[in-house]
């Protein structure tokens, strides 16, 4: 398997990069999140294999943003796509629910691993993932998983960049060229902290205050008694002023005692900051 670099190289001659490398493989089962980089490589396969040659595959469950199957179901369909979904339950291990650094090594395991028994039981050739060439540059303890299973990343080996991925897909009118990395719920919580289904469920209803608003990119962290906020830093001070008494309010309603905004704002990657990784990773 060859791995390009994502540097000085056209994104014309990386889709005909990718073009060879779906059509190498023959038929696929494509790890779908919904996500800018999952779409692109679920169109792609498409139109390089057919209707026939290419299953989508969901994964779902607790640890899962609310919405993001129906919107991958939307998706699927617009791209007359075969889709499937695949229920998981990574608080079931007990190496998930702990939180270390590698969380994500145990999860991606686990669900890629369905995933693999998925596609022979569907006559699939491979499983592909929507890794782009940016992800090797970041804390991705997940990449360590899908190695070891022998995943595909398609995008990658053809050296496709996130800015590769957008703008392919704004010119395809994908509708998920500028959508958002939406990593799971389990990202909002410090390592080290346990993860529970009620926790889950806490967070998630706290980002849905914030999506009620319209703010668009927003996390909140769960510190265990305070919830820290982060979003675009130009909607620190609408969040601060205009809606500051009833987030309080609503937040503090889910069982928060405290009530933070993250003066830095939105920024990937900030759960590792602690751990001397700095923003990058898509969290």
């Amino acid at each position: 398997m060859t791995r390009v670099t994502a540097k000085k190289i056209a994104v014309p001659t990386k889709r005909k990069r990718l073009e060879a490398i779906l059509k190498d493989l023959g038929c696929v089962l494509i790890g779908f999140s919904g996500g800018a980089d999952s779409t692109l490589l679920l169109a792609e396969a498409r139109r390089v294999l057919g209707r026939a040659g290419v299953l989508a595959v969901t994964a779902t469950g607790d640890i899962f943003v609310p919405g993001e199957l129906e919107d991958a179901r939307a998706t699927a369909a617009r791209l007359d796509v075969r889709h499937e979904v695949l229920e998981t339950q990574p608080l079931e291990s007990e190496h998930f629910r702990t939180n270390p650094t590698d969380r994500c090594y145990f999860c991606k395991l686990k669900i890629f691993g369905a995933m693999k028994e998925l596609a022979m039981s569907r006559g699939m050739a491979a499983v592909c993932d929507g890794a782009n060439a940016d992800d090797e540059k970041v804390y991705r303890p997940g990449l360590r998983a899908t190695a070891e299973l022998g995943i595909r990343s398609p995008l990658k080996e053809a050296g496709f960049a996130k800015a590769d991925v957008r703008a392919l897909s704004r010119r395809l009118g994908l509708p998920t060229w500028d959508r958002p990395a939406m990593p799971c719920l389990a990202s909002r919580f410090p390592y080290g902290q346990p993860i529970t289904k009620a926790a889950l469920e806490r967070v998630a209803a706290a980002e849905a205050v914030l999506e009620d608003l319209g703010f668009a990119c927003i996390r909140v962290r769960d510190h265990g008694s305070v919830a820290r906020i982060e979003v675009d830093p130009r909607d620190i001070e609408a969040l601060s002023v205009r809606h500051r008494a009833m987030i309080v309010r609503k937040l503090k309603a889910l069982g928060f005692t405290y009530v933070a905004i993250d003066l830095e704002g939105y920024r990937p990657g900030a759960m590792d900051e602690v751990h001397g990784r700095g923003a990058g990773r898509s969290i």
